[in-house]
């Protein structure tokens, strides 16, 4: 287990090193200045407007930050031949696995962070500490599912794209479910095979719809104890993500 805070701090320095804590400012930055002409356009209730949409700005902001690093960051080192070069040292591929994912992890805890303090203008400390908390765990399980993508395909076009759209998937679920089983339709076997395959793949992906809420910015009405069924969701789906890409890792001949 020694060597797995020597590579997640290298990791988290590559990403410091490629200048992306001034592309998180930068980002801020961006999203206060068009929080500031909504702010402008809006003509009732500007404050919420304004931090609703500026989470939801940083979120998929902070989602495609992270989810191009990961990918970037793990191609670069196959086509540079740095992965067969660790791995020819004593180290496991475990250990090596462990500790790309906990600098990945601490770049999106730092993402986070950032994007948590861009929202002090304009919502309460104690509801952007929790959006704050909810997007470092969505951040987590999308940095993992980055990685078991590069993983598979060693390609940085396939593994952005199925990025993607695990992460489209997870996040609009909840709805799809909710267009299938509600309305007055008629009620026919191609309408009830959408409703049960959309509810088989909902068993299967984490609820980030759950995660992030912007509503909580907006409107004081979020609790802590919200928190808890997203940390238990992050826990259960990051040892799945991690059990698979350590088993696709472990079997990959270098």
């Amino acid at each position: 287990m020694r060597p797995i805070p020597t590579i997640a701090f290298y990791t988290l320095l590559e990403a410091l090193r490629n200048r992306l804590a001034w592309l998180l400012v930068a980002t801020v930055l961006a999203g206060i200045g068009v929080a500031g002409l909504l702010g402008e356009i809006a003509i009732t209730e500007s404050g919420p407007i304004q931090a609703a949409l500026l989470g939801a700005f940083y979120r998929f902001a902070a989602v495609f930050i992270l989810a191009a690093f990961v990918v970037t960051s793990m191609v670069r080192e196959f086509n540079d031949k740095v992965l067969e070069l660790s791995l020819s040292l004593p180290i496991p591929r475990s250990a090596y696995l462990l500790g790309k994912f906990a600098g990945f992890a601490a770049l999106a805890a730092l993402a986070g962070l950032v994007f948590g303090l861009g929202l002090l203008p304009y919502a309460a400390l104690p509801q952007a500490g929790l959006w704050t908390l909810s997007l470092v765990c969505e951040l987590w399980l999308v940095a993992a599912f980055a990685l078991l993508c590069v993983l598979t395909f060693s390609q940085a076009m396939p593994s952005l794209a199925a990025t993607a759209g695990f992460y489209l998937l997870a996040r609009s679920i909840y709805a799809l479910q909710l267009i299938s089983h509600g309305g007055p339709a008629e009620d026919t076997l191609f309408r009830r095979f959408t409703g049960a395959a959309l509810d088989a793949i909902a068993a299967l992906l984490p609820r980030l719809n759950e995660f992030g809420n912007s509503a909580w910015l907006a409107y004081p009405e979020a609790s802590w104890q919200q928190l808890a069924p997203i940390a238990g969701q992050t826990l259960v789906y990051l040892l799945l993500l991690g059990a698979a890409a350590l088993f696709d890792f472990q079997r990959k001949n270098l």
